[in-house]
């Protein structure tokens, strides 16, 4: 019931910094403010920066649905170099020189992943085999079979162009991995390449440029956060469970 709602029941949008993984934000501020329940809408890796949805006490029940909507991403490909995690922390598994690449040669090989196209989940990654998540067998030195899995991407250009690096912006359904796309498209490129950095820009209707800094959001008292904190309202209209 409305009766029931609190200005702590709603949405808190976070610019992820680099070296946290998205568990630690969510941890950090459920135990600042003294929050029972403390979700967050779509993983980002612990090098990845940018927005973090966290849901905050009743919010959690946004989770599931705000988790599903499109993404948006910046980022750094760095071409020549292949990791065994597809991104900058993993171990060099591959070296081949860089040919001289043009925007327009580069283009036509984004234009193949732009679409319907089916990604094979990285070892890397939190996808479970057999109940065990991918990263903990591949801890192990382990390699399973992964089924491939549709994803959409809307949109993949080129922003700036200094080899071996490719500045670029990429927008796609959840569950899309960019390191495996990176991965992908150095394998077109006969030169391999890995995620070098990435960004999250936007997540469904909210952008990045709404969020605030976690050192920020830490800084405020627990009566200063409401004013950081989307009402559960907004999204659920006037009958509020």
């Amino acid at each position: 019931m409305q009766s029931q709602l609190t200005p702590f029941d709603g949405v808190l949008l976070v610019d992820k910094p680099p070296g946290m993984t998205s568990h630690d934000v969510v941890d950090r501020v459920r135990r600042h403010f003294g929050f029972r329940k403390v979700g967050h809408c779509g993983t980002l890796d612990p090098a990845a920066t940018g927005l973090l949805i966290l849901v905050l006490e009743r919010a959690t029940k946004l989770q599931d649905r705000l988790m599903s909507d499109d993404k948006a991403y910046e980022g750094t490909m760095l071409l020549g170099v292949s990791t065994d995690s597809q991104d900058a922390d993993g171990k060099v598994i591959a070296q081949k020189p860089v040919p001289p690449l043009t925007e327009n040669a580069i283009d036509e090989v984004f234009a193949k992943f732009r679409g319907d196209i089916q990604q094979v989940p990285p070892m890397v990654s939190a996808v479970k085999h057999q109940g065990t998540p991918l990263y903990k067998l591949a801890r192990k030195g382990m390699t399973v079979e992964r089924e491939p899995r549709l994803v959409h991407i809307y949109d993949l250009r080129v922003v700036a162009l200094e080899l071996p690096r490719i500045q670029f912006r990429v927008a796609c359904t959840k569950g899309t991995y960019v390191r495996t796309l990176c991965s992908d498209i150095g394998d077109i490129l006969g030169c391999g390449a890995h995620l070098h950095d990435l960004r999250r820009t936007r997540s469904g209707n909210f952008d990045v440029n709404e969020a605030h800094s976690l050192d920020d959001i830490l800084k405020q008292t627990r009566e200063q956060l409401k004013t950081y904190i989307i009402p559960i309202l907004k999204f659920i209209g006037s009958n509020a469970a």
